[in-house]
């Protein structure tokens, strides 16, 4: 049997945080890892948004207001997500316990089988996805900065409000540029932490409930003894514990994140597709905001298609236990098994909600795109078009 390590995916969602807040890590950090936190989630976090939001209120072109609010949405959704993943990384920190958990009880071939199948084959595939539409947005973007720097022109990536003149002196138009630059790379290890925990904690949720749900209706049929039946069904009652506390958590940490998620993707979409039919006219920006576009909806179906079979998969538990061998069992077994298939039907405590008020599932992001429509309508009517 090959050995199970759901674990590994996280890997580059830890790097990103080590990066990130080292002093997470440490019980008793340096005093430079906690200056190190504080500076640069004071000039990355809270003002490389702000100082491109406040550029909005210097009435700009058309053109530099479009392209300002593409980043200036997406950075503050992005700030927003980071700070809270930071808030509930404890919590995190939890869910890989009982996935670890989670993953040694698979035992059956079967129960293997599925797991290399569809659980390891869409983890695989999503984070393969991800990695590769940061990997081309920001291969893009440096060229973009690079060819811009070989020509002389010092000018900002994105409009954006500076307290001294950038015009008058090259040395502070080459710092403004560096810190865009620095900030754009930061912003991308905490897009990319925000963009892996979601998606993939769902649907390693989604896999583990059905591996319980195959453990389940396989008990009976292939054990001969009776006891040692009723002795497995109240293990995996305890096993459907820890499933059960493994979905707590995940709505929690994921519900203000999701919020952000379905608002600011909707508005992005709406706004990269109106800067480029109105104002790009040149190719590297065209093929960048169209890598932009598909990166924004990668970040949100995956969620809402996890989100999904997860649904999907808390709705077959009834059906799992009711396939059970359990109508020659003992009197004892009947009755635990009896109420256990009560408790399994109360499917509302099981509903996720992106910040308690709008349910994850692919209903969401199929609205999501309706809205980035109907905005991108009002937009092109106003424009005359």
């Amino acid at each position: 049997m090959v050995i199970i390590d759901s674990l590994s995916f996280y890997r580059p969602f830890w790097i990103c945080m080590r990066l990130l807040v080292p002093t997470f890590f440490k019980d008793s950090p340096r005093p430079v890892q906690r200056l190190y936190v504080l500076w640069l989630h004071i000039l990355v976090t809270l003002w490389f948004p702000l100082h491109l939001l406040l550029h909005l209120l210097l009435l700009p072109s058309p053109a530099e207001f479009m392209k300002n609010l593409t980043m200036s949405l997406t950075c503050v959704a992005c700030s927003l997500k980071h700070v809270a993943h930071l808030y509930h990384l404890p919590q995190i920190v939890e869910i890989e316990s009982l996935i670890r958990q989670l993953d040694a009880f698979i035992d059956s071939e079967l129960e293997h089988r599925y797991y290399q199948d569809h659980v390891y084959c869409h983890a695989r595939l999503f984070t393969r996805c991800l990695y590769g539409s940061f990997s081309m947005v920001y291969a893009v973007f440096l060229f973009g900065v690079l060819v811009q720097i070989i020509s002389g022109r010092w000018e900002l990536i994105y409009p954006a409000y500076f307290p001294f003149d950038l015009e008058s002196n090259s040395y502070l138009g080459a710092v403004a540029l560096g810190y865009q630059v620095f900030s754009m790379v930061v912003e991308g290890f905490q897009g990319l932490g925000n963009d892996t925990y979601t998606p993939l904690t769902l649907c390693l949720l989604a896999g583990h409930v059905h591996l319980w749900s195959i453990r389940m209706a396989q008990l009976g049929h292939l054990e001969d003894e009776t006891a040692t039946n009723h002795q497995r069904l109240r293990e995996y009652i305890e096993q459907h514990k820890l499933l059960v506390r493994f979905h707590h958590l995940v709505r929690r940490t994921i519900s203000e994140v999701q919020l952000v998620q379905l608002g600011g993707c909707g508005a992005t979409l709406c706004i990269i597709v109106s800067y480029m039919l109105f104002f790009v006219s040149d190719t590297i920006s065209m093929v960048y905001y169209l890598v932009f576009f598909g990166v924004v909806c990668v970040q949100l179906f995956p969620s809402c298609y996890f989100a999904s079979e997860v649904a999907e998969e808390v709705e077959r538990l009834p059906y799992a236990i009711f396939s059970s061998r359990w109508y020659d069992q003992s009197r004892d077994h009947r009755f635990d098994m009896l109420v256990f298939t009560q408790l399994t039907l109360r499917n509302r405590l099981w509903i996720i909600k992106a910040g308690g008020l709008i349910e994850l599932n692919l209903n969401a992001f199929f609205a999501t795109l309706k809205m980035a429509y109907s905005l991108f309508a009002v937009v092109v009517r106003a424009r005359g078009i």
